[in-house]
């Protein structure tokens, strides 16, 4: 009862900070509201004053003030122009995480507290913190080795950021429990991927498993660099990577001042993005400008991995086909790959669905490649999920966000950057190799080690199962002498033999298909 009251207060103060910004009931939509709504939207903006700009502006300024939680909140309800619009959700895109800085001391108190006695060997000479947000701030050390950069958890952030996304998931479980409405938004879904991805976030031996992970993918393509972790002075509460001498990608008048092909640099962060989504199911996915440094020897840093995205096989292939189909102006099977992942409802039509993919399409083709955008014509898909009954699909959230990042991006460098054709060869480089034979035989791959996996647990599934009539038997205590199990045991172990005996056969003659037409 107490926590729910503390839940609830907080959202109360939440939504005070929101009314006055002028984002609930704003003075935009009174025409559309009933009297009573304009009547209490009328008294909210007595009392918050008048702030300026789009509702979008106003919700983005509100959720800074909020703090962390908060922003990565409004980044994530960026991606649902079929909820706020696409102007609100293009004004939540620019949402901005910086902080003053909290006190040396305080860092250093951290460092004592994850280092012990040895903290004052390991970082010698701690500089002034460069850079401070919501979550943590960096410092630079000098050490015999070289330079490194130390990021530092703020101090009590993990217990405030807990406190905050117990209230939001409350809040969304009591949304979708009286409005039934909301449940096609999954907004305990919505909510539960937003607390995943802080969660890791408050835990740097995660981002520094995720930095290391994605160096390894990073140096198979060459188009981006990761700083390498210092393994002995990061823990759960510091990161301290190799330092970058570089231009921040932020730092315009400096970018500027430089000599160096912009053009391919945009398409470097295109296809370095792709190519980890596509090719490896992983991606960098809070790719701002912010978090990528231009190397004084031209390589492309990226640094940050407190989020890295994942999407399977099946969400892999649904990419890929998107946007092979739209360079293709193949809107039928664009429609068809919606169907076939199970996004758009079975009993809707796949021709209606083409056709409203044509009129996203269709625009964009003839045009100059710097009036088009791939960020907006997700944003308009998206804005076709109410029409067809889409429902929310988490896994994508992220993805989509770091798209629209990642275009913005590559336009603030090249502003003629023509993101389709950055994007072709890396698709269809990925669409040969999935639907050729080695391809095949990797899918099947797939299929065979989580068919076994399912067959070892089969035994498992089965002893379950005989517990289970066991306990409901009045009449037998013992299922060994129980005849029915006596019948049933024998024709299981049988069947189980047989299926892993014909996946090891099928995953033979499909490894030999592989290697003969590779």
């Amino acid at each position: 009862m107490l926590a729910a009251i503390s839940d609830y207060w907080r959202l109360i103060k939440a939504g005070v900070k929101l009314a006055r910004h002028d984002v609930i009931l704003p003075a935009e939509y009174s025409s559309r509201l009933p009297l009573p709504a304009r009547m209490f939207g009328g008294l909210l903006r007595a009392t918050g004053g008048k702030p300026k700009g789009r509702p979008g502006e106003r919700l983005a300024a509100a959720l800074e003030e909020l703090g962390p939680a908060y922003i990565k909140l409004g980044q994530l309800l960026a991606t649902r122009p079929d909820v706020f619009g696409v102007e609100a959700t293009q004004d939540l895109s620019r949402l901005k995480d910086k902080l003053p800085a909290f006190p040396p001391a305080d860092a250093e108190k951290q460092l004592e507290k994850e280092f012990g006695a040895e903290w004052q060997r390991l970082f010698p000479r701690l500089e002034p913190a460069l850079a401070a947000a919501s979550l943590a701030q960096v410092h630079k050390v000098q050490l015999p080795t070289g330079a490194r950069a130390v990021k530092v958890l703020r101090p009590d952030v993990e217990r405030r950021i807990m406190r905050e996304l117990k209230a939001m998931k409350r809040a969304a479980s009591t949304i979708e429990r009286v409005d039934p409405n909301s449940r096609r938004m999954e907004p305990v879904a919505f909510v539960n991927t937003l607390a995943a991805s802080m969660e890791k976030e408050l835990d740097l031996r995660l981002e520094a498993g995720g930095a290391d992970e994605f160096a390894e993918i990073a140096a198979q393509s060459d188009e981006f660099h990761v700083p390498k972790v210092d393994w002995e002075r990061s823990g759960k509460t510091v990161l301290t990577t190799e330092w970058i001498d570089g231009v921040s990608l932020t730092d315009i008048a400096k970018l500027n001042a430089l000599t160096f092909d912009r053009v391919e640099l945009a398409n470097r962060v295109t296809r370095g993005f792709l190519i980890a989504a596509i090719h490896h199911g992983v991606f960098h996915a809070d790719m701002h400008e912010g978090n990528m440094i231009r190397a004084h020897d031209g390589r492309l840093f990226l640094i940050d991995f407190g989020i890295v995205g994942r999407i399977g096989r099946n969400e892999r292939h649904f990419l890929a086909e998107i946007l092979h189909g739209f360079i293709k102006r193949d809107y039928k099977r664009v429609a068809e790959v919606h169907f076939e992942a199970g996004y758009v409802p079975a009993d809707r039509s796949v021709g209606d669905f083409a056709q409203a993919l044509r009129s996203i399409g269709e625009p964009i083709h003839g045009k100059d490649a710097q009036d088009v955008s791939m960020g907006r014509l997700l944003l308009q898909l998206l804005d076709f999920t109410n029409v067809f009954g889409m429902h929310l699909r988490p896994e994508l959230v992220l993805l989509q966000k770091t798209m629209v990042q990642v275009e913005g991006v590559a336009r603030a460098i090249d502003p003629h950057h023509n993101i389709w054709h950055a994007a072709e060869p890396v698709v269809e480089e990925w669409i040969r190799k999935e639907f050729s034979p080695i391809g095949g035989t990797e899918i099947a791959r797939d299929v065979f080690r989580d068919t076994t996996a399912r067959l070892r647990r089969l035994p498992e599934v089965f002893d379950n199962l005989e517990h289970m009539i066991e306990a409901q038997s009045k009449a037998a205590r013992n299922a060994d002498n129980h005849p029915f199990y006596a019948l049933l045991r024998a024709p299981i172990r049988t069947l189980t033999g047989l299926a892993i005996a014909i996946m090891i056969g099928v995953f033979a003659g499909l490894s030999l298909y592989g290697t003969i037409f590779s």
